[in-house]
């Protein structure tokens, strides 16, 4: 019998056996990946598709994804809804500026069925123009709310500075785009990167091979047929820039930079500096900012990734007043991540704590595979978790003052402000 009374023995984290989605593939460019082991009646399918915002001028890739469940000549939104919660489906879509992604969560044995029904809808879309109207007026009353909020002004500032080099990566939605979309337009973007842009397929769920190969049938007439092509080479543009909004009572800031993804060899260390900077909630800035100072209810830092690079961001809404005191703390943090050796107590709680969330993400079958998806689109293996895992227990504080005066320094930043 268990003795509760006894403390059980600390293990030290050397190594997790990561269990990969078995690939087969759709056409030569598209591939599908399957994590069977599931051990319940859940299932989740996911459709990835070479439609982000990057694909399209006058945010027509955003207006479309909106749409792909608007009807077809048979079917209104409505019905096509209905036949998905029928089924207990859970739909959910997305936009990025490099892809778009529908997912659904649902019972393994409803999966093929509400699949089936996706792909119709998507495949004969017809962009009815009473279902077109509807949308862009629902779309475009949420944008102006949106625009009356300082953290949505900050954000839309941010993307435009953050991607500076790039005219395509750098466009966001404007009032303007709800005027020049026409039915025309939606049907040649869908048709382009939807009908002939399936990037790949994704399912979790206890299904036999016999209903991975009819899933593969049903959606190969969608898979990509062109080479997927990204922007390489991106710069911020550095400096200050200010977004004023009239009455505003709060000030959203952005702070960031362009950076790597998980392709460089700097990209796991840097995570290590990130995280003590500001991705938990014992973080500096937190410590600072929120605990000490009380300018915020709360501040963080993020590394987001794209297909060829990625980039940096500090993010935080304050009060007007506190504006500038808060800058000058986050410049502080930064100065003294350049200045001073992190302690090892510090260290040591950071490394347990990014221990911990490694683990924590490594449990179960959707996490592993979102685990896989996240590296796959780089062209590793689950193993990149096992060096993550070294990493953590061997950076040291040199290390990461090193890495703080190469990428963290204030003059290379886009530091944006609303209010």
């Amino acid at each position: 019998m268990l003795n509760r009374t006894i403390e059980p023995a600390l293990k030290e984290i050397d190594h997790i056996d990561f269990v990969a989605p078995k690939k087969y593939t759709v056409s030569g460019r598209t591939d599908l990946y399957h994590m069977k082991e599931v051990p319940n009646e859940t299932s989740r399918f996911e459709l990835y598709f070479d439609a982000g915002k990057a694909k399209g001028i006058d945010s027509i890739a955003g207006f479309v994804n909106g749409l792909l469940l608007s009807g077809t000549p048979d079917k209104n939104s409505i019905e096509i809804n209905s036949q998905i919660n029928a089924l207990g489906g859970f739909l959910e879509s997305g936009i990025s500026v490099e892809s778009a992604t529908i997912s659904i969560y649902c019972l393994k044995e409803n999966l093929i069925p509400i699949l089936t029904i996706i792909l119709d809808a998507i495949q004969n879309v017809a962009f009815i123009e009473k279902e077109v109207n509807e949308f862009l007026a629902d779309r475009k009353v949420g944008h102006n709310v949106s625009l009356e909020k300082v953290g949505f002004l900050a954000q839309r500032e941010f993307q435009e500075r953050l991607f500076g080099s790039n005219e395509i990566y750098s466009k966001a939605l404007k009032p303007s785009d709800f005027e020049t979309v026409s039915i025309e337009k939606l049907k040649e973007f869908h048709s382009e990167n939807y009908l002939n842009g399936l990037e790949k397929v994704v399912i979790v769920g206890d299904l036999n091979e016999s209903e991975i190969h009819s899933i593969i049938e049903a959606t190969k007439p969608f898979a990509n047929t062109k080479e997927l092509s990204f922007a390489k080479d991106l710069s911020n543009e550095r400096g200050s820039f200010a977004v004023s909004k009239e009455g505003a009572l709060q000030c959203a800031v952005r702070i960031g930079r362009i950076l790597f993804n998980k392709n460089h060899e700097d990209y796991l260390d840097f995570l290590i500096l990130n995280t003590i900077f500001g991705d938990y909630f014992g973080s500096r800035l937190m410590s600072n900012i929120r605990e000490d100072k009380g300018y915020t209810y709360g501040i963080g830092t993020m590394v987001a990734e794209l297909n060829h690079t990625g980039y940096f961001m500090i993010a935080t809404e304050v009060g007007k007043d506190v504006l500038k005191p808060t800058l000058k703390e986050v410049k502080y943090e930064l100065n003294r991540l350049q200045t001073e050796l992190v302690g090892e107590d510090e260290l040591q709680l950071v490394r347990n704590y990014m221990l911990g969330q490694l683990l924590k993400s490594a449990d179960g079958p959707y996490a592993m595979t979102d685990l896989f998806l996240s590296v796959e689109v780089h062209g590793k293996g689950l193993e990149f978790y096992n060096l993550a895992l070294s990493k953590i227990q061997n950076i040291t504080a040199e290390r990461i003052q090193e890495l703080a005066n190469k990428y963290l320094n204030w003059e290379d930043m886009s530091i944006v402000t609303a209010g």
